[in-house]
């Protein structure tokens, strides 16, 4: 695939030393981190920054929805940028821009101010997360080192949530809430240096490339609507006419966005990233994942709390296990299972794990317990995810040429944040519902019936994310191609080009 962005293609990055290399995955895996712990750490802090600064309940919702806009909005962009500017460069903005914006929330005075914080985190996500995965695709060449460092980072995707709510809990319990925030100032300062020290920069030849304007406001418009509907959805219910208006106006900003792609000079997104059958189905993968991955954190977590009367801490160590199960899947996966089997069998065998697994969680009532009844449910979600995402993650992003690859990871993202969004919506108003029916069933209203309400709602939410689950291993083994028929995950080696201390020439607006 041609480009204006083209890059020279005399040494490969692979010449970079090894230890560099590494040195590299371990920097991008703290941006990733970070960037990931704050879609989740928040929700833990919000009950205190509440107290403290007097805002309704009515309001609350913004401090989150605040983020996810701008981060879900934004992120085609952020990608784009990447490929444009140097990697090296908008990793640097990244970082610096998200370590402002965390202090600026955690000393927030108001709750303008603490939104306004978190719009910002999620504009400097929106560039941060797609240049960390287009560093990673760029930097690992070597079938086998790629494997293992999208291993790490697969892992760190998928578990990321979870850490952030062990984080949360042990920060807003023994600190104050404001640390939620500030502690991305101390992981930015270690990630910039270590991005200063050890990512390496790529010289670009040849005319320089120009950004599609109006591509870039169509699919922003269309993502910033996508998001915001699904938002308002979860807050007004599906009776809204915000809420229809809203997904209306986004469906069709994104048919007007792919209507101009096949004529810009320069898309923002070439189609023949997402076309492909291969990296089609993977972005699908990520997103259904996503979307599924919604119930585990928020359904399990309350069920803990309100239900098993956790601590906060207490209910971010109960999810530790599923880390650990998460991270040790990942490795097999990536290291054995996928080079052997690739993702046509992979991505579904972990769909189907995660469904097994949620429907397993939908047995949990008031008098069940974590290790009898959470525990194994949460160790076969973890094998499940650790199968579903680093080999989607790795072959969403295969095979693209280098001048795309920016673009082509803040698919991945996208795709994880709109299924996020989707199953926030669809998982909450249907938990809501069943609550509802519920209690009405169960009248005269009582302490025990409203818990066991609540119970009710949660294996709503399950059996739902179980039919997610099930119908992605059914789209990943129907899409997926057989290995052997075209790209291959263990033996393709990216367009080879040269690397360089010096930065990559500026973009020009066009």
């Amino acid at each position: 695939m041609s480009s204006s962005s083209s890059l020279t293609a005399d040494a490969p990055v692979a010449s970079v030393a090894p230890s560099r290399r590494w040195w590299t995955l371990v920097t991008v895996a703290l941006a990733q981190l970070m960037v990931v712990l704050d879609s989740t750490v928040v929700n833990i802090a919000l009950p205190s920054a509440q107290t403290d600064l007097g805002f309704s309940n009515g309001d609350r919702q913004w401090i989150v929805t605040a983020y996810s806009l701008a981060f879900g909005s934004l992120l085609l962009l952020g990608g784009r940028l990447s490929d444009l500017i140097g990697r090296k460069r908008t990793f640097i903005i990244g970082l610096i821009g998200f370590a402002g914006a965390s202090a600026l929330g955690g000393a927030a005075g108001s709750f303008g101010m603490l939104v306004g914080a978190r719009a910002l985190q999620g504009a400097f996500g929106a560039l941060l997360a797609p240049t960390a995965l287009a560093v990673l695709t760029t930097t690992f060449t070597i079938p086998k080192e790629r494997a293992r460092a999208f291993g790490v980072f697969g892992a760190i995707a998928g578990a990321g949530g979870a850490v952030g709510l062990l984080l949360g809990g042990f920060l807003t319990q023994d600190f104050d809430w404001r640390w939620n925030l500030y502690i991305n100032v101390f992981i930015a300062i270690i990630a910039i240096i270590g991005a200063s020290l050890f990512v390496t920069s790529i010289t670009r030849t040849g005319p320089r490339p120009k950004l599609d304007i109006p591509g870039t406001l169509l699919v922003s418009g269309a993502l910033f609507s996508l998001v915001y509907g699904f938002s308002n959805a979860e807050s007004d219910g599906w009776g809204s006419a915000l809420t229809w208006g809203f997904l209306g106006a986004s469906g069709i900003l994104l048919i007007a966005f792919v209507l101009w792609q096949r004529r810009a000079v320069h898309p923002l997104l070439p189609l023949s990233i997402v076309i492909d059958r291969n990296r089609g189905a993977a972005f699908s993968s990520v997103m259904i994942a996503g979307a599924g991955m919604f119930g585990i954190f928020l359904f399990v977590t309350y069920y803990l709390q309100t239900s098993l009367h956790f601590t906060p801490i207490q209910t971010g160590l109960a999810f530790l296990p599923m880390i650990a199960m998460l991270i040790t899947a990942a490795q097999l996966s990536t290291n054995i299972f996928v080079p052997r089997f690739g993702p046509k069998i992979m991505v579904p065998f972990g769909m189907i794990l995660a469904a097994i697994g949620m429907v397993y969680l939908t047995r949990l009532d008031l008098t069940s317990t974590y290790a009898a009844d959470v525990l194994p449910a949460l160790l076969i979600l973890g094998f499940g995810m650790g199968s579903i995402m680093p080999a989607s993650m790795q072959t969403a992003t295969l095979g693209v040429d280098r001048g795309h690859a920016g673009v082509a990871s803040a698919m991945v993202n996208t795709s994880q944040q709109v299924g996020g969004s989707i199953g926030t919506a669809l998982l909450n108003t249907l938990a809501a519902t069943a609550a509802t029916d519920y209690i009405a069933s169960h009248l005269p209203l009582s302490a025990t019936v409203a818990a066991e309400a609540a119970v009710h709602s949660y294996a709503t939410a399950y059996w739902w994310g179980a039919g997610f689950f099930a119908f992605g291993a059914v789209l990943a083994a129907v899409l997926f191609r057989r290995r052997g028929d075209g790209l291959s995950l263990s033996h393709h080696v990216p367009t080879a080009t040269t690397t360089s201390t010096t930065e990559d020439e500026p973009v020009v607006v066009h």
